[in-house]
């Protein structure tokens, strides 16, 4: 798009200027170019979106379930025409790194992939002869009209863990991308003009708390998907289901990796740090405790400090580059300050990524890899998401200490042990208090048929997005009773 181009939003199968007062700049966070102008839309034009949504739900909600998944085939084949232009965008308006951006959109693909399996995945059940002569079904139906709050740090993948789901079981759909990354979006949509969705059934509406508060309180608006901070989850949790309407809320993360003396430690660093520093440490299944336990603290604390300082920093688009930017200024100054609150609270600077600026990119929001030592396990910084390349290192003495220390947390979005035993993987996977569980693995990032299972404070509602949670999200269960006496049916 060109330079300082302000965005359209697309409701009704058209592409629409708003009415919004008030315009953002979208700012590339490596080079701080001018993207585009995302529109803070009013509440009226979520509105429009909803009428249209609900107007188009009377149709597509009566299309047999084999034709709407043919729209998701014809997106699948698209996403994979245009992966590296989207991936390209991604990296420019988010500052991840190229093959991050892939990653990401290859999780999106395979979600639509799943979702093409709705014709299986909605069927009800049937039980004859519940009495005699009587039957009784069970059947799934789509909800109406749902909609998606996105965040920013993955403007591609995470509105696909809901929408297709929600499409192909026949719902109609509103996307609320993140103001500061609508580039991905928008080009998505355009996909999904050209894959032939009839008109209303999807639709885009940018802005910002006016437009999420006017999802939250659209009385059209059955289902509505958000993942972000804990803080804002609980916000949308609660006046959603006040509203009544289904909430699926996903919120912020403080997740430990345990480190055992037996793991194998040159694999365990590569992982964890991969896991700490990928994305910038933006993603709510970042690792941001490392927990030694006994003799691992000596060996790990040595080797995760080289990975900290050899990792690659730059422009996520420049060849070799390990690690991008935070998405802004202000993310910037706000993780620095907690690296600083760590410091006061009495924890040791290991490898600190303070201050740092790349060569021919100085007007970048750049905080390189950092590990704070020594961090108190009651400190505040413990329980704070940081939601940048920040790793803090917490000592125990047992596995115990180290499960306890996991299920005392607030959050449970994600918990990982790294260990060659076992039993101790076993008692692992059994009493931590976590959702999603790794076993020598950094990133326990369900596969799209597996829900995403954020626990405690990190997640909000009873159903998650992906795989199977997804389908029942989406679809209301309906029971019938029949009776069909045989004296009825003698005139035939």
């Amino acid at each position: 798009m060109a330079m300082g181009e302000k965005l359209l939003n697309y409701i009704d199968g058209t592409w629409r200027q708003s009415s919004a007062a008030e315009y953002l700049d979208v700012i590339n966070p490596a080079t701080s170019d001018l993207l585009g102008r995302v529109p803070l839309s009013p509440a009226a034009e979520v509105g429009e979106a909803a009428r249209a949504a609900a107007a188009a739900f009377v149709s597509w909600r009566r299309t047999p379930v084999t034709e709407r998944i043919q729209y998701l085939f014809k997106l699948k084949n698209l996403l994979e025409e245009e992966f590296e232009e989207i991936a390209r965008i991604i990296t420019m308006e988010c500052g991840k790194t190229i093959g991050e951006s892939r990653g990401e959109m290859r999780r999106a693909i395979e979600n639509v992939e799943v979702a093409c399996g709705m014709p299986m995945m909605m069927q009800g059940d049937f039980s004859e002869d519940i009495a005699s002569g009587i039957d009784e079904i069970m059947i799934r139906q789509p909800l109406g009209v749902a909609a998606a709050i996105a965040p920013f740090n993955f403007p591609g993948m995470i509105v696909f863990w809901f929408m297709p789901y929600a499409l192909a079981a026949g719902n109609t759909y509103i996307v609320k991308p993140s103001e500061k990354v609508p580039l991905t979006m928008r080009k998505i949509f355009q996909l999904m003009e050209r894959a032939g969705f009839p008109k209303g059934v999807v639709n885009l509406v940018n802005g910002s708390k006016e437009a999420v508060d006017a999802i939250l309180d659209h009385p059209a608006i059955r289902a509505i998907s958000f993942v972000g901070s804990t803080p804002v989850a609980k916000y949308v949790y609660s006046r959603g289901t006040a509203n009544g309407k289904r909430v699926q809320a996903q919120g912020g993360a403080k997740n430990p990796i345990i480190v055992l003396p037996d793991a194998d430690m040159e694999m365990s660093t590569r992982i964890a740090a991969d896991s700490a520093f990928g994305c910038a440490g933006q993603r709510c299944l970042a690792a941001s405790l490392a927990v030694t336990v006994g003799e691992a603290r000596h060996t790990f604390t040595e080797a995760i400090a080289d990975a900290a300082v050899a990792r690659t920093v730059g422009y996520g688009l420049d060849e070799g580059v390990q690690m991008g930017t935070v998405i802004n200024q202000a993310s910037r100054q706000r993780i620095e300050g907690l690296i600083q609150q760590g410091i006061d609270e009495g924890g040791h600077p290991l490898v600190d990524g303070r201050g740092a600026t790349v060569a021919g990119y100085e007007q970048g929001s750049f905080v390189r890899p950092t590990i704070l030592q020594n961090v108190d396990p009651g400190s505040s910084l413990v329980k704070t998401e940081i939601f940048g390349p920040v790793l803090s290192l917490v000592h125990v003495n047992s596995i115990d200490e180290a499960i306890q220390f996991v299920n005392g947390g607030q959050y449970g979005n994600m918990a990982c042990l790294f260990t060659s035993s076992g039993a101790a993987a076993r008692k692992f996977r059994s009493e931590a208090d976590a959702g999603n569980i790794g076993i020598n693995v950094g990133v326990a990032a369900p596969m799209a048929f597996f829900p995403f299972s954020g626990w405690k404070e990190s997640f909000f509602g009873t159903l998650h997005g992906q795989g199977k949670h997804a389908v029942e999200f989406f679809t209301q269960t309906k029971v019938v009773v029949e009776r069909w006496p045989k004296e009825w049916s003698r005139q035939f």
